[in-house]
């Protein structure tokens, strides 16, 4: 029979003793004689004044892992042998070395008593085999726990002021900027991606087409994922982190609040401040029921019953499918809320173009959308021109790294030219989608050329819009109105239908207010 138990020896029994050893940092692991064997050496030295103490061979050694948690590869061997009955005693150089954690370590105490091992500190003079130990040991815990809390909100109190006052105080670089002496500075080629993914935000108003759009540009996220899978794309989410973030109107957040920031602003705050209540859905035209591109009145369709939108709805019958515009309040509360029925869609989608082409657009909008085209224009202008100059030196630098990494192949083996390989091909991707958007601003450098520049072409189009009416595409029919309308108002009970542009109060052709559907 056994001279051991489960649950602890003999008296005749020695100790095995296991000595366990941590560093939070990997620096000087390297050396011959390092930190960990210096805390083993001075715990063998405690075992060894003890009789029937014995120093079991097995090394428990954490280097570069830090005492917050417990996740530490050596540790968890030392618990599972602890588990396993083979070790009675486990000394440390100090508590901390253990756990920084208080919580943690009441567990880990009681881990090892189920155990039948005690927990002995050899600097600090006390063990957990007696309660004075035990009363001493918690004591300390609490005390070192009381001081690395007070380290963290000092440093969280030191990140807010620094932040208050606009220093970038770390994290991520946001696309569009680059970190230099610790101050974010404009990258000239990146800030072009984020200044148009706010414009296209204004023009398109909906996450997923301008996501899709920089996609299609070519203009991606700066991250790419690991080694033979395609780049990362914009997806909703992204864009919304890009649009939400107050870094770009040169602002830094700390907590609640807003403070000007010592970097440069990418797009202006009376932009940011437009397009966070478009996501807000504060404007009555920026809210959407769907990406239905068929619906070209959704999220400017309001039930003047409720004041709510009408989001887009439909059903089938006998093989035929039947577009409506229902009223959002009476689909979540029912009838009692709000007595609204369904609206056709087709009919009140062709009432709205044939108001529209009763009005003298070119007369209205002529001045107005001239001034856009061009302002629009000398912007993609100054964003082809910054990209044609700087993309050439950006294709030659991943070219010449691309060069440098094939003439190392030649001479490396094993991990190294795995690395070399890897290295090689995350180059080759950032060349190929160099020389990619190079030629995309060529060809767009191009296109520009066509678009037409006078008064009279753009009165001519605006002129009969019944023409550019019928020769739009579905999708492009949504967008011209979402450019033009503010929002339409429908009262179901009255057939009264109201339609609002941009920054006019306008309703009919007749001046009248009152309309048909």
């Amino acid at each position: 029979m056994s001279s051991r138990t489960r649950r602890g020896t003999v008296e005749s029994a020695p100790k095995r003793c296991a000595v366990y050893t941590r560093k939070s940092t990997t620096a000087g692991l390297e050396k011959d004689f390092n930190s960990l064997d210096a805390q083993r050496e001075a715990c063998a030295a405690y075992i060894q004044r003890h009789e029937r103490w014995v120093l079991l061979e097995e090394r428990y050694d954490d280097g570069g892992f830090t005492g917050a948690n417990t996740d530490r590869p050596a540790f968890q061997r030392l618990l599972a042998d602890v588990d396993a009955d083979k070790v009675d005693v486990v000394v440390v150089y100090k508590v901390d070395r253990l756990s920084r954690s208080l919580l943690d370590f009441a567990k880990v105490v009681e881990r090892l008593n189920s155990g039948g091992a005690s927990f002995v500190s050899v600097t600090q003079n006390f063990s957990t085999a007696d309660a004075m130990g035990r009363l001493t040991l918690n004591m300390l815990m609490s005390f070192a726990e009381f001081e690395r809390e007070m380290i963290a909100e000092r440093t969280r109190d030191k990140i807010a002021a620094s932040r208050r006052k606009g220093k970038w105080t770390g994290g991520v670089t946001p696309l569009g900027y680059a970190l230099k002496d610790k101050r974010l500075e404009v990258n000239d080629v990146e800030a072009i991606t984020v200044r148009e993914a706010f414009a296209l935000f204004i023009q398109l108003r909906q996450r997923a087409m301008v996501a899709r759009t920089l996609n299609e540009r070519g203009m991606l996220p700066r991250a790419a994922k690991r080694r033979g899978e395609r780049p990362i794309a914009w997806t909703k989410d992204s864009i919304v982190r890009l649009l939400r973030n107050p870094v770009y109107a040169g602002m830094l957040n700390s907590g609640d609040e807003l403070y000007p920031g010592e970097h440069a602003a990418l797009v202006d705050k009376e932009m940011f401040a437009l397009v966070q209540r478009m996501l807000d859905g504060r404007m009555p035209s920026m809210r959407f029921a769907g990406v239905n591109f068929e619906y070209v009145l959704r999220g400017l369709l309001r039930c003047s019953i409720c004041g709510e939108l009408m989001t887009p709805s439909s059903s089938s019958r006998h093989g035929a499918n039947y577009r409506y515009y229902r009223c959002t309040t009476r689909d979540r509360r029912g009838v009692g809320a709000c007595p609204a029925r369904h609206v056709p869609a087709p009919a009140i989608e062709r009432f709205v173009a044939d108001r529209l082409s009763e009005v003298r657009l070119d007369q209205i909008f002529g001045p107005a959308v001239l001034s856009a085209v061009q302002t629009r224009l000398q912007e993609h202008r100054s964003r082809l021109e910054t990209l044609r100059t700087q993309l050439p030196a950006k294709v030659g630098l991943h070219s010449a790294t691309a060069s440098r990494l094939v003439e190392e192949l030649t001479r490396l083996n094993g991990r190294a030219r795995d690395i070399a390989e890897a290295s090689l091909h995350a180059e080759s991707e950032k060349l190929a989608l160099a020389e990619r958007q190079l030629a995309e601003v060529m060809r767009n450098a191009a296109a520009l050329d066509g678009v037409p520049q006078s008064p009279d072409a753009y009165r001519a189009i605006l002129g009969d819009f019944g023409v550019l009416w019928r020769a739009m595409s579905v999708t492009a029919r949504g967008r011209l109105l979402r450019a033009l309308l503010d929002h339409v108002d429908v009262n179901e009970r009255t057939g009264q239908v109201d339609v609002y542009l941009f920054e006019l109060d306008w309703r009919n052709s007749d001046g009248s207010g009152e309309g048909s559907s």
